[in-house]
C-alpha cells in the first residue's frame, strides 16, 4: 500500500473513533419529542399542589401577572446580579415605548462569593450607593427592581426565597432566606440611600418583561448563557397553588427554573457517561442536571471529556495525552465557539487553544475531529433547549407569539441560534408559529420596568 493510501487510511480510522465516540451525542427527533413529552409532565408536576413540592421543574410563580404594554411611564433603579458581576441601572421610562437608561457593571471579588452572604449584599449596596453618587440620584425616591439570577421560591412580588446556589456559588447565610430581605437590611445598615420600595425578578422573567415592553406577542422567556433557564406566561386557572388574592389576573409569568430538569433522574436514558462524570466532579452534584448539559459554564468540560476520551482511543494527538488537557475546565465556551468559528480549512484559532492545552503540533486532522466535538456537544444544547420551548409553545396555544432571548451564546455562538430554531420548527406543532427575538436591553430593564410600574400598581398582593 502507498504511503499516502496508507495515511489516508488512518486518518479515516481515526476520524471513524471520534464519530463513534460522539454518537452518545446525537440523539434523534424521536428522543427529543419523548424529552418535549417529558417535560411537560414536569410543568404540571411543578405547578400542582399536591406534587409541587417533589417536582424537579419546580414553576415557581413569579406574581408578575401583567406583562407591560410600552406606555409605562416613571423612574426607577434595578439591581442585576448573576454569578461574576452586579449591574446598576437607572431608568426613566417616557412612554410610547421610550425611554432613557445608564447602568454600570461591578465585578463581584471570587472571595465574596464564598463569604458570608453579610457580605455579598453589603457590596450590592456599596455599588448601589457608588452608581447613584455618579449619576446624581441622591435625592431621588426611587423604587428598586432587584434582578437576582438564581432559583427563586417567590411568595409575592416583594419577597422571594432563594431555594439553592448554583453555578459555584456558597455564600453562607442566604440559602432559605428572603433575599429581598437581605437586600433591604444591607440599604438600612448604610442609612444613606432612598430606596424602600424592592420588588425582585430572576434573570428570566425580567428578559421577558423587557421583551414584552416592544413586543406584545412576547409570552416566553429564555436564557441561554452561563447558566440556563425559560419561563413563560401561563393561564392562572392552571394554577393549583394556594393564593390568596381571589380577583387575580387570568395570567401569570411562571418561573421554570428548567435547569433542574432530570435531577429526579428522569432523564438518565438519555445522559451519556460523560455527563454523569461532570456531574460527579461538580460542587452540586446530582443538581442542575438539564443545565449541565445546555449552558456555557459546563459545555467546554463536555467538550474537554470528549476529546480526552477521543484522545484515549487513539482518535487524536496519536493517543498522547497532554498534562493540560487533563486539568478539568481549562477548555471553555469560549474556546469552542472560536472553534467553531475559524473558517473552512482554517485552524489558525484552533492551533492557537491546542497550545492552550499542551499540544504545538497538532494536525489538520486534529483541528477537524475537535471542532467535530464542539459542533455535536453545542448542537446537543440548542436542540434539547428547543425541546422544551416547544413544549410551552404547544401548551400555550396562541397562533403567533414571540420568544425573547437574552444570553451569550445566543447571541453570539456561531450558528447556535440558527440550529435551535431549526430544531424547533421540527418539534413545535405546525399549526403554531412563532419568532425568537434578541431580547433589547436585558433583563436589568426588565426589572427596572417591574419596578416602575409597581409603584402605580398594587402588585404585592
Amino acid at each position: 500500500m502507498a504511503e499516502a493510501d496508507l495515511n489516508e487510511t488512518i486518518i479515516e480510522a481515526q476520524h471513524k473513533i471520534v464519530k463513534d465516540i460522539c454518537k452518545q451525542f446525537v440523539l434523534s427527533d424521536d428522543i427529543y419529542k419523548r424529552i418535549k413529552e417529558m417535560f411537560l409532565g414536569e410543568i404540571k408536576k411543578g405547578l400542582c399542589k399536591y406534587t409541587h413540592e417533589s417536582a424537579a421543574v419546580k414553576c415557581f410563580m413569579t406574581f408578575v401577572e401583567k406583562l407591560p404594554n410600552g406606555c409605562e411611564r416613571g423612574k426607577s433603579l434595578a439591581l442585576d446580579v448573576d454569578e461574576t458581576r452586579c449591574r446598576v441601572l437607572y431608568i426613566n421610562l417616557q412612554g410610547d415605548r421610550d425611554f432613557r437608561m445608564y447602568s454600570q457593571n461591578y465585578p463581584i471579588p471570587p472571595e465574596i462569593l464564598v463569604g458570608p452572604g453579610r457580605d455579598l449584599f453589603d457590596f450590592f449596596v456599596k455599588c448601589i450607593a457608588d452608581f447613584v453618587s455618579n449619576h446624581n440620584l441622591q435625592n431621588e425616591e426611587l423604587s428598586l427592581g432587584f434582578n437576582f439570577g438564581f432559583p427563586l421560591n417567590q411568595t409575592s412580588i416583594k419577597k422571594a426565597i432563594l431555594t439553592t446556589w448554583t453555578r459555584d456559588i456558597s455564600c453562607a447565610g442566604v440559602v432559605g432566606r428572603d433575599v429581598v430581605a437581605l437586600l433591604q437590611d444591607a440599604i438600612n445598615r448604610r442609612g444613606d440611600l432612598h430606596i424602600n420600595n424592592i420588588v425582585i425578578a430572576n434573570d428570566t422573567t425580567g428578559t421577558l418583561v423587557s421583551c414584552a415592553w416592544k413586543y406584545r406577542e412576547a409570552k416566553i422567556g429564555l436564557v441561554v448563557s452561563t447558566g440556563f433557564n425559560v419561563c413563560y406566561l401561563e393561564k392562572t386557572k392552571y394554577l393549583q397553588l394556594t393564593r390568596s388574592n381571589a380577583n387575580s389576573s387570568p395570567t401569570m409569568i411562571i418561573n421554570c427554573e428548567s435547569g433542574a430538569f432530570g435531577n429526579d433522574g428522569t432523564l438518565d436514558f438519555m445522559r451519556t457517561p460523560i455527563d454523569v462524570t461532570l456531574d460527579k466532579n461538580s460542587i452540586y452534584a446530582g443538581e442542575q442536571i438539564f443545565e449541565k448539559m445546555i449552558s456555557g459554564m459546563y459545555l467546554g468540560e463536555v467538550a474537554r471529556l470528549t476529546m480526552l476520551e477521543c484522545i484515549k482511543a487513539g482518535g487524536m494527538m496519536q493517543g498522547e495525552l497532554s498534562e493540560e488537557v487533563r486539568t478539568p475546565m481549562i477548555f471553555d465556551i469560549e474556546d469552542m465557539s472560536q472553534i467553531e468559528g475559524d473558517g473552512p480549512d482554517n485552524y489558525a484559532l484552533t492551533r492557537t487553544i491546542f497550545e492552550k492545552m499542551g499540544y504545538s503540533e497538532p494536525t489538520n486532522d486534529d483541528c477537524e475531529n475537535l471542532r467535530y466535538i464542539c459542533t455535536v456537544v453545542s448542537t446537543r444544547s440548542a436542540n434539547l433547549i428547543a425541546s422544551c420551548l416547544a413544549c410551552l409553545i404547544d401548551r400555550i396555544g396562541d397562533p403567533y407569539l414571540i420568544i425573547g432571548v437574552k444570553g451569550s451564546i445566543y447571541d453570539t455562538y456561531p450558528n447556535y441560534s440558527t440550529r435551535l430554531e431549526r430544531k424547533l420548527k421540527r418539534l413545535v406543532r405546525p399549526e403554531y408559529k412563532f419568532d425568537l427575538v434578541q431580547a433589547e436591553g436585558d433583563s436589568g430593564q426588565g426589572a427596572a420596568l417591574l419596578a416602575a410600574s409597581a409603584r402605580k400598581g398594587n402588585r404585592d398582593k
